[in-house]
């Protein structure tokens, strides 16, 4: 609201400045000045007040008893006793204050608690007889013993000033001088005048001094300005030669302005050297630069889009979320983001940074994408993809066809014998063989099936340590009895989690089935149960087998990769793939000759989104 009013020009800024250090210099002395009489008027007030004081005290005498005594009527009552005292010094009271015109004087008995005289009589003679309020100064008065002056009082400007009346060591009232002050307003008045005169005519003479002197100056400055103006559009215009400080300041503008040339060339040919593509925007969306590499990476050139909307150029009829336009509208900067990228009549793989760009004071004028083409890096990539898919299912298929080759050939090696054979005997001792491998080869390719494709999930509540409990009495028999002792920590407080009890099942297994072939003599496996303050069970199962060699721990959860001559190599990939479907994680650490322990945590709760494969 303020700045509407605030002077704009040059010329008006030094006048309104010069009108602040004149005046209020001036106002700050003729303050001073004012104070200081008006303080000297006042002490000289004082003095005659309590000179006249002293004057009235002096003429009591001995005191008020005395004066009653003289007259016989030191045991009258109280209204004849003032009567007397009134007449006695009433007419000293009016000859001295009519002597000092604008004066009032007068006489208070402390024992009469009343006003015994009060001139001019003609006056204040109703005043007489009358007691002071409690609160009174006068009462300070002849309770301390001390002067007291104060001004003003309850009529008007008034000074007064009261001194006490002590006889013989005791204080029998007081004596008060008081005056107006409109004599000492008239002359503070006066000298106000005097200074606001005072002021008016320095002010006026300054402003025409500041005329006189800033004609010249100011046009320098104007003709700076025009020249700066013209500096923002053609850095080769300079401004023209002066003389004095004015010329120093247009000489360092010419210098500053060739710097900028030299810096904006330089970074002209920086910016069109480099091997990325550079694209800015200003505040509005329109393109403001492009850069050597841009023009070749997107086939447009410099002539046919600057100035043009960057959102028209690139976006226009295409399904493309532009991320520098996103930069510039939500302040949100990019880096190393790949994404497609709508070139002139083709389209490129590029990866892309986007930030706002500022001036000098923080404003937002703009945005800048730098690129660079990954379209044959990522072709490249796509093809090294797709030779890794296809090693990995060569991979698997050897694996397929070693796990069933082994059962195949055993089946047909029996079944050619028991061709040629007619022994009952002997059909009866082979043909459970038969069955047995012709069950494992069906083992590996249902394990294989869930692997590549799960079964549908069952969740439930599920007691974890009832789940262990059950598998246990499924993993020991009487081959295990004697080898494997099983020691359970169990954490009673566990919560119930949301899983497949069934798939769990499976998982347990083939971790206990792992954990005692570990064992070869005699061993322990040691299964414990715990929560966490993350909401999630973790189940511990450690054994004091032989471990697993540290060139193998990478390779455990391969499928068909295993170190048993009749495993199957899918039974970690199946428990990983149960776990993951579980959101749930699975930790193995292994030291050889010493040990493994593998570590489930699994949640109470599922997230209720896609679990993670």
């Amino acid at each position: 609201m303020l700045t509407r009013f605030a002077p704009q020009t040059l010329r008006n800024k030094m006048i309104v400045l010069t009108l602040i250090t004149v005046s209020i210099p001036i106002l700050f002395t003729g303050y001073v000045i004012e104070m200081k009489t008006q303080e000297a008027l006042l002490v000289e007030k004082q003095e005659k007040l309590f000179g006249v004081a002293l004057l009235l005290d002096n003429y009591l005498g001995q005191g008020y008893n005395e004066i009653l005594t003289a007259r016989n009527a030191d045991k009258a009552d109280k209204a004849t006793q003032i009567t007397v005292l009134n007449k006695a010094l009433k007419n000293y009271t009016d000859n001295l204050t009519t002597s000092c015109p604008g004066i009032g004087a007068g006489y208070y008995s402390k024992a009469l608690d009343a006003i015994i005289t009060y001139g001019p009589s003609d006056q204040y003679a109703d005043k007489v007889g009358i007691a002071i309020d409690s609160n009174h100064p006068g009462r300070k008065v002849m309770r301390t013993g001390e002067r007291l002056v104060l001004a003003p009082m309850v009529r008007g400007s008034i000074i007064n000033a009261m001194i006490p009346v002590v006889r013989q060591g005791e204080v029998i009232g007081y004596i008060w001088a008081n005056e107006m002050t409109d004599d000492i307003l008239a002359q503070m008045a006066s000298i106000t005048y005097n200074i606001l005169l005072t002021v008016i005519t320095g002010i006026i003479f300054s402003v025409l001094l500041v005329f006189w002197l800033t004609r010249g100056f100011i046009h320098n400055v104007e003709t700076i300005r025009n020249g700066l103006e013209q500096l923002r559009f053609d850095l080769n215009r300079p401004i023209i030669a002066m003389d004095g400080e004015m010329g120093m300041i247009s000489d360092a503008i010419n210098d500053m302005a060739r710097s900028l040339l030299n810096a904006q060339t330089l970074n002209e040919n920086i910016l069109h050297s480099i091997a990325n593509g550079v694209i800015t925007v200003d505040i509005n969306g329109n393109i403001t630069s492009i850069n050597k590499s841009a023009e070749m990476l997107t086939g447009y050139t410099y002539p046919n889009i600057i100035n043009k909307s960057y959102k028209e150029i690139f976006c226009e009829h295409r399904y493309v979320n532009s991320l520098l336009l996103d930069t510039l509208a939500s302040g949100t900067n990019y880096t190393n983001i790949e994404i497609d990228y709508p070139a002139r009549n083709k389209d490129i793989h590029i990866r892309a940074s986007t930030s706002r760009l500022k001036d000098s004071t923080g404003n937002i004028i703009g945005a800048v994408v730098v690129f660079e083409d990954l379209t044959a890096q990522h072709r490249l990539q796509a093809q090294m993809h797709k030779a890794e898919r296809l090693a990995s299912l060569g991979e698997l298929m050897a694996g397929i066809a070693h796990e069933i080759r082994n059962p195949l050939t055993a089946i047909k090696g029996f079944v050619q014998y028991l061709q040629s054979t007619n022994n009952e005997q002997e059909r009866r001792e082979y043909m459970p063989i038969v069955i047995k491998e012709v069950d494992r080869a069906n083992r590996v390719i249902e394990t294989l099936l869930y692997f590549a494709r799960p079964c549908k999930s069952n969740y439930t509540l599920v007691d974890v340590n009832s789940l262990i409990e059950k598998t246990l009495v499924l993993v020991k028999s009487t081959g295990t009895r004697h080898k494997v002792e099983f020691r359970l920590q169990l954490d009673a407080a566990i919560p119930l989690i949301e899983g497949d009890a069934e798939q769990l099942k499976q998982v347990l297994l083939n971790l206990l089935i792992n954990a005692i072939q570990a064992i070869s003599i005699q061993g322990i496996v040691e299964i414990a149960t715990s929560q966490t303050h993350d909401d999630f069970v973790h189940i511990r199962i450690a054994d004091s087998g032989k471990g697993i060699k540290p060139a193998n721990l990478n390779k455990i959860f391969d499928p068909f990769f295993t170190t048993k001559p009749a495993g199957t190599g899918l039974g970690l990939a199946v428990v990983q793939r149960i776990i993951h479907a579980h959101y749930g994680r699975i930790d193995i650490k292994s030291q050889q000759g010493s040990g493994t322990i593998v570590t489930l945590q699994l949640p109470t709760k599922h997230r209720g989104d896609e679990a993670d494969e």
